[in-house]
């Protein structure tokens, strides 16, 4: 015996006498409320087609209007679940007070027009993000990673004021509206340093890489708050490149940059989650993938597309986070066994693949020239091929499913996402968002030949044979070891 009980108990419990506080359900309606609002609010806005102004600080249009109904819908959800999932907790009112906050900033942020206000609104975002991460004081985890979020965060918030700034002095303009409509005058050093730390801002946000590692320490999160960051918070990069678009796309270059980084985000983000085995780690490596795919749309200029993207992002993410808890009941030793395709798998998979890209292609007109669209066309295909193979590689499920129905469930949901796709391009069309020069080039044609190189690398497990790059993948896959709690005994929620 080594003197240790077999029942070790670690803080000390709640005081279930105590009054329950009446703070998290009146916060919980108080936040449907907004949704419903949201809603009757976006339905004016398409009637009106109108921006409504207030004075020069808040600018309300049709992606405004759009990203309310999102972030108070996903909010409403995620206060919902924690309701249970944090009742009798010592947080549990200090967390929804964050949340609503989190909520609320947002929107203010989405609305803002004056650049003094948007960027102020943009560091309270990140600090309230701060503040979920390492809601649980007890956890000595949670706390470093809340000051490794806390310290990115910070970073960004100086850059987007450098960059508001420098695009002030440059035009005059103290709004967005107003810069985003002087950009004949920009260019030169001011707007380079501008526009370079708009893009490392939105780098920073929306954790790509080499800037995921906050992103991975923040699974001290509780979970309700992993999905409003992963539905939400991370988002913030794009809707910024989508707001500044006539700023960023003076320049091909600067396109091309952000094509590449979005990219490189892209095919690292798969990479590091083929070496996570965690539920939560696997899902924030696959939030760096995504959001390098939202960043390269946005680069190709198609920033509807980036829009369109976060949202059903969004949804998609804050329902695997929520559900994470019966992912981890569900799967059994051998539950879920993936063998090879076989021929059959291949054909299924390489034809329901192609068939998503030209159904989307058809119905969006993209990709239909040899244009730039044909790399979002091709983004389209390698994730319909990804999705397609990861249900027909489960030989668990039946035959007759695996083989015949795929194409009736991924194709009438590639329909799906062209027609929001395009809903949101005509939400979007009367504002200061640009059409970059879509032109192909050979930087288009080297991210795409890296997209199908890196997609049959990963899919043949030809990238398993160099240990030097597991070893590499498995490290930076992993966050600050101050982060990760590693002994029981270090968690103490009371």
């Amino acid at each position: 015996m080594s003197g240790r009980t077999a029942n070790a108990t670690v803080g000390s419990l709640p005081d279930t006498a105590a009054t329950k506080s009446l703070v998290p359900a009146a916060l919980t309606w108080l936040v449907w409320a907004l949704f419903a609002a949201s809603v009757a609010t976006l339905v004016a806005q398409v009637r009106a087609n109108d921006v409504w102004r207030v004075a020069n600080v808040v600018a309300i249009d049709g992606l405004t209007v759009l990203l309310w109904v999102v972030v108070t819908f996903v909010s409403g959800i995620v206060h919902s679940y924690s309701r249970r999932y944090l009742s009798g907790s010592a947080h549990e009112r200090r967390f929804f007070v964050a949340v609503f906050g989190f909520t609320a900033v947002v929107m203010g942020l989405v609305g803002a027009d004056h650049v003094v206000v948007f960027g102020f609104l943009w560091l309270v975002m990140g600090l309230v993000m701060a503040e979920l991460v390492g809601l649980v004081t007890g956890w000595k985890q949670a706390r470093a990673a809340a000051r490794v979020a806390r310290r990115y965060f910070l970073a960004s918030g100086a850059l987007l004021g450098l960059a508001l700034g420098a695009l002030w002095w440059a035009t005059g303009e103290p709004t967005i509206t107003g810069i985003t409509t002087a950009t004949d005058g920009l260019g030169g050093p001011v707007w380079l340093v501008a526009v370079g730390a708009l893009v490392l801002a939105a780098m920073i946000q929306s954790a790509l890489i080499p800037f995921h590692t906050w992103l991975l320490a923040s699974m001290t999160a509780p979970t309700p708050a992993s999905a409003l960051m992963h539905a939400g918070f991370v988002n913030a990069g794009g809707i910024l490149l989508t707001r500044f678009a006539p700023v960023v796309a003076i320049d091909q270059t600067v396109m091309f940059a952000i094509v590449l980084a979005g990219a490189a985000s892209a095919l690292l983000g798969k990479l590091l989650k083929s070496v996570r085995t965690d539920v939560k780690g696997t899902l924030a490596c696959s939030t760096v993938g995504q959001m390098g795919f939202m960043i390269m749309q946005a680069g190709l200029g198609f920033f509807g597309a980036a829009i369109t993207h976060l949202i059903l992002h969004g949804f998609y993410k804050a329902h695997h986070f929520l559900s994470a808890g019966e992912a981890i009941e569900r799967t059994t030793p051998g539950e879920e066994s993936t063998d090879g395709l076989g021929l059959v798998g291949i054909a299924v998979t390489l034809l329901t693949g192609l068939a998503g890209g030209a159904l989307f292609a058809v119905l969006t007109g993209k990709g239909l020239h040899v244009d730039g669209g044909l790399v979002l066309v091709l983004i389209v295909v390698v994730t319909t091929l990804q999705a397609t193979r990861e249900v027909v590689a489960r030989t668990s499920l039946p035959a007759l499913f695996r083989y015949g129905a795929i194409p009736t469930v991924f194709l009438p949901a590639i329909a799906v996402y062209a027609l929001v796709y395009s809903a949101v391009s005509e939400l979007m069309d009367g504002l200061p968002v640009v059409t970059a020069p879509t032109e192909l080039t050979v930087v288009h044609v080297v991210v795409a030949a890296g997209f199908v190189g890196a997609y049959l690398a990963v899919e043949t497990g030809v990238y398993e044979r160099s240990r030097r790059l597991y070893v590499a993948l498995l490290n930076a896959s992993h966050p600050s070891a101050r982060t990760v709690l590693t002994a029981r005994e270090d968690y103490n929620e009371y």
